[in-house]
């Protein structure tokens, strides 16, 4: 993968997570729908699990291949800024219920 590559794949995991996310918490805010609760927890679940494995691929990947490995840390840089933001989500939506 070209360098380019690798940083855009982590911009558009870092988006789709954080679009999911928002959908979510403001769908619930919006409509007091709760499957739009459960659909945010869901998502916490299985996008750290989805994240957790991106995470240790792009690590492998860096590690293999040493040429790529600051541009693979910069895409999981991206990728972990959406640690606080679910934090702060799943405060937001348990001080809701």
């Amino acid at each position: 993968m070209k360098d380019h590559e690798i940083i855009n794949f982590g911009k558009y995991l870092f988006g789709l997570f954080f679009v999911l996310g928002n959908i979510c918490l403001f769908g619930y805010l919006i409509t007091k729908n709760s499957a739009f609760a459960i659909g945010g927890y869901m998502l916490l679940i299985f996008g750290t699990f989805i994240n957790l494995l991106l995470v240790i691929g792009l690590l492998i990947y860096g590690i293999a291949n040493q040429s790529k490995l600051n541009v693979c840390l910069k895409a999981i840089g991206m990728l972990m800024i959406n640690i606080p933001i679910a934090v702060l989500y799943a405060f937001i939506g348990l001080n809701l219920n």
